[in-house]
């Protein structure tokens, strides 16, 4: 196949790339050439998908079997590249997210739960990041070809932008008393961002329009076993002290990200790690073990050089886990 990718270079868009290289599919990659390198064997186009005379010069004399779209965020500007590459592509695959579903994270859902109301063409002043990617699924209906929309929940893996897992695991390997936040036996639902892409790629190929949710295996793992796999592979003598949901919240923790996926009890996050992926399995999703996913991000992680890890948005700051950690003693 030829396959167009609008993104390609970081995360969820390098192991996509990576696997359509790897079942000899034709690659372009469409991006700005700022958040990541290109993967060889790739035909790199450079532009911007926010400008239209970069747009025109990606389609102009070229076709494609399927685009796949994996830096998506704001509805207008899908819309726009959607109605350029009309005629240009026979399948449109969209990488959404569980977050533009309105019942998550307070219920459980699927794939015929409601996403969040927002206009095809709204702008990224006009929602939050789940209400845009609803949005942005909306644009896809403008596609005139199958239109394949997948909805991600928790994705971790070698290669992760967001530092979720790769603060825990820079974390732990530090060693000491290290705050563990809530419940050790918290189920959790996680997919491996090698175990999608597989999936992305076995749907595009299908060509066939439709809608996944595809969140892995409830209950894959439980907080606890997660960060004790993170100890086993950086071989740190870490000892973890579990703290108390209320006690953090009372102290201006903040859920998700000061503690990477960290959730407390409670209705807010009553349905986060119960979305079904049921009609994904039935399609053929296969998720490896959560262990395996942690071996090979700290595996990939170790090539970073400390100073040079970046965690975004995640971590709390060693100053305030250590007052916590006197705190609760």
């Amino acid at each position: 196949m030829r396959i167009l990718i609008i993104g390609g270079s970081v995360f969820v868009g390098r192991a996509i790339t990576e696997e359509a290289l790897r079942r000899g599919h034709e690659v372009t990659t469409f991006n700005r050439g700022r958040s990541g390198v290109d993967l060889p064997g790739v035909e790199a186009v450079r532009g911007d998908r926010e400008v239209a005379e970069d747009l025109d010069r990606l389609v102009e004399g070229r076709e494609w079997d399927a685009v796949i779209d994996v830096m998506g965020r704001v509805p207008g500007i899908v819309d726009e590249s959607v109605r350029r590459l009309n005629g240009h592509a026979g399948t449109y695959t969209f990488i959404s997210s569980i977050s533009a579903i309105s019942d998550f994270p307070a219920k459980p859902c699927d794939d015929d739960s409601p996403i969040y109301e927002c206009a095809p063409d709204a702008g990224p002043e006009d929602g939050d990041y789940g209400t845009l990617k609803a949005g942005c699924e909306r644009a896809m209906e403008a596609f005139e070809g199958n239109a394949l929309i997948i909805q991600p929940g928790l994705i971790l893996g070698p290669y992760e932008d967001v530092g979720r897992l790769p603060w825990w695991l820079d974390r732990i390997s530090r060693g000491g008393r290290v705050l563990a936040p809530g419940d050790p036996d918290r189920a959790m639902q996680v997919i491996d961002v090698r175990d999608l892409a597989t999936f992305v790629l076995d749907r595009t190929e299908v060509g066939k329009a439709d809608r996944f949710l595809v969140s892995g295996v409830p209950g894959n793992t439980t907080y606890g076993d997660w960060l004790a796999e993170c100890r086993a592979v950086t071989g740190s003598d870490a000892e973890f002290v579990w703290v108390d949901d209320r006690f953090l919240l009372d102290r201006e923790v903040a859920p998700w990200t000061e503690f990477p996926v960290w959730t407390p009890g409670g209705p807010e996050f009553a349905g986060v790690w119960l979305a079904s992926s049921a009609k994904a399995l039935a399609a053929g999703l296969t998720c490896r073990p959560v262990a395996e996913t942690v071996r090979d991000t700290w595996a990939w992680l170790r090539e970073v050089p400390p100073a040079e890890r970046s965690f975004k948005w995640h971590g709390i700051d060693p100053e305030k886990e250590a007052r916590i950690l006197a705190e609760w003693a």
